[in-house]
């Protein structure tokens, strides 16, 4: 009992100190850095505040001094306690040493899930909101196959090419973490809700905003130097020029992180990003193994095995996948196997422009897309268009 309520102590000096208003990350760290912990620094006068990190203002110095963020911070442990949640400060064993080693790491993590996850093998997968049929199957794909060699993967959540690839991650039975831009305890974009559960359950959710907190547009920039900062790498699959992925690929590149992009087709808007890394230098990716064979040489190795495993498993899938495809055929009705030579996995087709390319009725249409469907051949996207499974 003892034990647990001197934790308690320390974990409310921890979050005493990041909720006061305005100290900010760097301050937060340098104080750490020179007072060794943060019952010491609200024990320190102003002179010595002020001394041990002359950029924080006057007013932040005398918030520290006078104890004023307690009130909230103890109000914060009481939600966190009751909401199942943890909190994993900078000097804690689990927090991610990778995410050390940036300019400004946050110096505590609101974490739900599995928190082995956090200095696990991580490998970052961005883009675009709005993907193309193209970028939404290169994304579930190598998700997927990244976590079969052995990686875990890491995203933000958000809508498109960031929630796709979680999902891609899941569906390869793999682990993902989500990187939120709002508080841990509140999952966004509302539609992404089931997503956030599966993560909880499967994988891990974490934040370095305090509970409650509410995507403002200033949370994201911070949000993805956590991303990019505890990976190895940043793979970017689609983004416009100025894209929010594109900033995660240059914060990506400051802190001495791997970049990786998929190209694109010239003429498509979401692959000019990625098009544009590529010409500065980050490395092509077509497939995982590009990803894995520029990852350093420890990781490599220990992902070594795996990957000759995750090689033989999708040799034998391949195989597997030419005798499936086959079947599908087999089993397929006459138009769902008209259906099937009319559509691409890159590119989208709507149900209107399936029907008129068939000579059959849209009932008989309609019903062999929903009988394809369930043999697992083709998927529907948002918008009543299809596409070809990629196998």
């Amino acid at each position: 009992m003892l034990a647990r309520d001197a934790g308690r102590e320390r974990l409310l000096y921890w979050l005493a100190l990041h909720l006061v208003p305005g100290l900010g990350a760097r301050n937060s760290l340098r104080l750490i850095q020179v007072f060794g912990h943060p019952e010491a620094i609200f024990h320190a006068s102003l002179t010595e505040l002020r001394a041990a990190a002359p950029r924080i203002a006057k007013a932040v110095a005398e918030a520290i001094h006078s104890g004023l963020s307690f009130e909230d911070a103890a109000e914060e442990l009481r939600r966190v306690e009751a909401d199942g949640i943890e909190v994993v400060p900078y000097q804690d064993p689990r927090y991610p040493r990778l995410l050390k080693e940036i300019f400004d790491p946050p110096i505590l993590l609101y974490v739900r899930g599995c928190t082995d996850l956090l200095n696990s093998h991580t490998m970052a997968v961005v883009g675009t909101r709005r993907p193309t049929a193209y970028g939404r199957a290169v994304a579930e794909k190598l998700s997927r196959d990244m976590v079969l060699a052995g990686l875990t993967h890491v995203s933000g959540m958000a809508r498109g090419i960031d929630a796709i690839s979680h999902r891609g991650a899941l569906d390869g039975g793999g682990s993902t973490v989500a990187v939120l831009g709002t508080g841990v305890d509140t999952p966004y974009p509302r539609e992404n809700g089931k997503l956030y559960d599966e993560i909880v359950e499967r994988g891990l959710v974490i934040s370095q905003f305090p509970l409650g907190m509410t995507p403002f547009p200033q949370n994201f920039p911070l949000r993805n130097r956590i991303i990019s900062g505890m990976s190895l790498g940043v793979l970017v699959v689609e983004g416009a020029q100025y894209s929010g992925s594109l900033i995660t690929a240059r914060l990506a590149m400051e802190q001495d992180r791997e970049v990786m992009a998929v190209p694109g087709p010239i003429t498509s808007k979401p692959s000019w990003g990625p098009n544009l890394l590529i010409k500065d230098g980050a490395k092509l990716v077509q497939e995982a193994a590009d990803v894995i064979e520029e990852l350093p040489l420890e990781a490599r190795s220990e992902l070594r095995a795996r990957e000759n495993a995750a090689e033989q498993t999708a040799a034998a899938g391949a195989l597997a996948a030419g005798s499936a495809t086959n079947s599908i055929r087999e089993q397929a009705t006459p138009t769902g196997r008209k259906v099937l030579s009319k559509l691409r996995v890159e590119e989208a087709l709507h149900i209107d422009e399936i029907i008129r390319g068939c000579e059959e009725s849209s009932s008989e249409v309609l019903a062999a897309l929903s009988e394809l469907e369930l043999l697992g051949a083709v998927r529907q996207h948002p918008g009543k268009h299809f596409v070809l499974a990629w196998r």
